[in-house]
């Protein structure tokens, strides 16, 4: 006599009611879907990582010619040279092997024209004040000290990414182990080191400026929406309790909790 067993369900983590953004975070990104999504005319045939890897990848080749161009061969034109350029082969190869796939949203022409014009394409500002020397040159030490800087916020954008992309293709749910045990968005604290460790080597108000308006009309207002989702899961109070949204938090860094959390 044969024993039948019942297969049981897979448990799901914990919810509850999540909560909703700042409406000013609301607001801002419907402005951003507007601009880079649904901007007419139509229709949405464009992935956005066309225009996105189509930056990336071109800032080795752009930063290059400048340098032919200005005739511009300098330590610290090398300096940033090999970093921006570096990052965007990284983010090539992060693409290829563990993309986001909300790169893959659709866009129309203008909104993809928008995209460059207004974030992708301002990024390229820094080579140019830096490689045609109309900002002053950072010295070769603060150079060196910003591509340190760049190269570690790499490493925490992709490992995080990584983390994050095979852990949920595993296990859906609220991820708060690795480097998501030091800050609730290491992917974004990555971002902005490399951009900033870029932004240090040119003496020149225009670079931050670009990032402060990325920083805060992008990074910030996926933050607030990614926040608001995961605060469906029940772990999310604890977990907030002990993490930083961007910087680790010191307490959780120097002494790491052992605690395991839906």
């Amino acid at each position: 006599m044969t024993e039948t067993r019942q297969q049981q369900p897979k448990q799901q983590p914990k919810q509850q009611p999540k909560q909703q953004p700042h409406a000013t975070a609301i607001f801002r990104r419907s402005l951003n879907t507007f601009l880079a999504n649904d901007f007419p005319p139509g229709p949405k045939c464009l992935p956005m990582y066309y225009i996105i890897n189509f930056q990336k990848g071109g800032t080795l080749p752009f930063c290059l010619l400048l340098m032919y161009y200005f005739d511009n061969f300098s330590t610290q034109a090398l300096f940033y040279t090999a970093a921006h350029g570096t990052y965007g082969l990284v983010w090539l190869l992060k693409h290829c092997f563990f993309r986001d796939a909300n790169w893959d949203a659709k866009q129309t022409i203008l909104g993809c024209c928008n995209s460059f014009l207004l974030v992708l394409g301002p990024y390229w500002l820094n080579p140019y004040l830096l490689i045609s020397k109309t900002a002053t040159a950072a010295t070769p030490t603060k150079c060196a000290v910003a591509c340190g800087i760049s190269i570690l916020g790499m490493v925490i954008m992709c490992a995080s990414d990584a983390q994050k992309h095979f852990t949920l293709r595993i296990k859906k749910g609220l991820i708060t182990t690795g480097l998501f045990a030091l800050c609730r968005h290491p992917n974004y604290l990555g971002e902005m080191m490399i951009y900033g460790g870029f932004a240090m080597m040119v003496e020149h108000w225009i670079g931050w400026a670009v990032l402060a308006f990325v920083w805060v009309q992008l990074f910030h207002t996926n933050i607030l929406y990614k926040e608001a989702s995961m605060s469906r899961y029940s772990a999310w109070p604890e977990y907030t309790s002990r993490t930083g949204m961007i910087l680790p938090w010191l307490p959780e860094l120097l002494c790491p909790s052992t605690k395991k959390m839906d």
